[in-house]
């Protein structure tokens, strides 16, 4: 946790930009496993209740009344029960007291402090739920339906906690780059494990037993796979073989629970073949070309489009791509090789704030994405750069079998495309480099204060 005044100024802020009415925040509740008591997965605190009340305990909601400058932390003690089996926390008033807040109430007494602003036709915000148990309770508190929830969520205050939590603090950086740290030991402690016959389980397992061990938790859930074409490939019990490529994408969340994303693509073998290495350092281009052109600004939609027509131009001198570049980009041709976004805002959510609809954060009316576009509709950060935004690098070029199959047999840009020589790479998977780059005022940086490897020789070199 931040010092008490780093909270006090941020709803002082927050009261500021939303102008008037009455803001509720809901922190989370526990999330049993397969029966009440099996709290096997671990309790994560709501962002935006951390960002702006910064307490980590389960059953709190903040309440913030702009027109009367009153601020409430809501909450039931815990009982002598819970103190049996889990140990004595801080009270809900001791816990307010932390973060500047001098006012609390139970949790019974919420419905009529929504009763009573409704009443007086002032306006309730919340922001958009994302779990069942909160949608719930605002069904229960406000009479909004679960189905209806999303759209009656206050624009207001998503505009605001956007703006807020979008440009980060020092004291947020620096916990990013504690973040980092741990990052850096979970992919290179892969790098040591990969070889021919351990199974991915394994080396995900030891990567996220690192995460727990040094923070508070993974970012995400690990991403380990030999098939590195597929985007989201969990860890699974299949042995290492030699030859093939292993991604590796995890990161960790600081104990302040700010995150690091990081993708590294390695050989099983040890050594890059030659194939491998024609399409890796496509993608390494990609990635360190970002350092050349992100800066204040500049809109992260047209930086992906330039990596993009980079990566166009080295796949044609592959013979894998042929064409017009621009014309092959505007057409969406290099979302063959491409499917997702350049990246994603970062913070304490790894794909920061995505909870208040990504259209929000990661764009403005200047870069809205072409949602009708294969590739083009993943784009999840296009929005003009800032000094203390943190996002993603992640170029990577994959091999997808169906979706080779798919355009071949549509004809879908095959214009722009070599679909005899693709039917070669069937068995290539994918490669991904990914950092996390923090804006500058004059440029970016990686954060980190030890970059992982991923040039090809310091790979080899460090695997070796």
């Amino acid at each position: 946790m931040f010092s008490k005044e780093t909270y006090i100024n941020r709803r002082a802020i927050l009261k500021k930009l939303v102008g008037s009415g009455v803001i509720v925040i809901f922190g989370n509740n526990e999330s049993p496993c397969n029966y009440p008591a099996n709290a096997y997965y671990p309790f994560r605190q709501d962002s935006t209740f951390l960002y702006y009340f910064g307490q980590k305990r389960d059953g709190l909601v903040g309440l913030i009344d702009v027109d009367n400058d009153c601020e409430m932390l809501i909450g039931d003690d815990i009982d002598i029960e819970d103190i049996v089996w889990y140990g004595s926390v801080d009270s809900v008033s001791d816990l307010a007291a932390q973060v500047g807040i001098d006012k609390t109430a139970p949790m019974a007494a919420l419905k009529d402090l929504c009763d009573q602003a409704c009443a007086n036709k002032r306006t309730v915000h919340f922001l958009p739920p994302y779990r069942h148990d909160i949608k719930i309770q605002i069904m229960d508190l406000l009479g909004i339906h679960p189905n209806q929830q999303k759209q009656a969520a206050s624009m207001p205050l998503i505009q605001a906690v956007v703006k807020m939590r979008s440009t980060k603090e020092p004291q947020e950086i620096e916990a990013m780059e504690r973040a980092a740290e741990i990052g850096y030991k979970m992919h290179t402690t892969a790098m040591r494990l990969i070889r021919p016959g351990v199974t991915e389980k394994y080396i995900g397992g030891q990567i996220d037993g690192i995460a727990l061990s040094y923070g508070a938790m993974p970012s995400f859930a690990t991403i380990f796979s030999q098939h590195g074409e597929i985007m989201h490939g969990n860890p699974s019990p299949a042995p290492l073989e030699a030859g093939r490529l292993a991604l590796c994408d995890c990161g960790a969340e600081s104990i302040e629970h700010y995150c690091s994303d990081n993708t590294r693509t390695m050989p099983v073998s040890g050594k890059y073949s030659q194939r491998q290495l024609e399409i890796y350092s496509i993608v390494e281009a990609c990635h360190d070309y970002v350092l050349e052109v992100a800066r204040p600004g500049v809109k992260y939609m047209d930086v992906h489009f330039a990596v993009c027509r980079l990566m166009t131009d080295r796949l044609k001198e592959l013979g894998l791509m042929r064409g017009d570049t621009e014309e092959a980009v505007r057409a969406g041709a290099h979302a063959m090789f491409l499917p997702h976004g350049l990246g994603h805002m970062m913070g304490m959510d790894v794909h920061d704030m995505e909870n208040l609809d990504q259209i929000n954060v990661g764009f403005d009316a200047e870069t809205r994405p072409n949602l009708e576009q294969f590739g083009t509709n993943c784009l999840r950060m296009g929005r003009k750069l800032e000094e203390g935004f943190v996002v993603t690098d992640e170029p990577g070029i994959y091999f997808i079998p169906a979706l080779i199959d798919d355009w071949k047999a549509s004809g879908h840009c095959a214009e722009f495309l070599n679909f005899d020589l693709l039917e070669t790479y069937k068995d290539f998977g994918g490669i991904r480099i990914e950092d996390d780059v923090l804006i500058t005022a004059d440029g970016c940086r990686f954060l980190g204060k030890d970059i992982i490897p991923y040039h090809p020789k310091d790979v080899e070199e460090y695997m070796g």
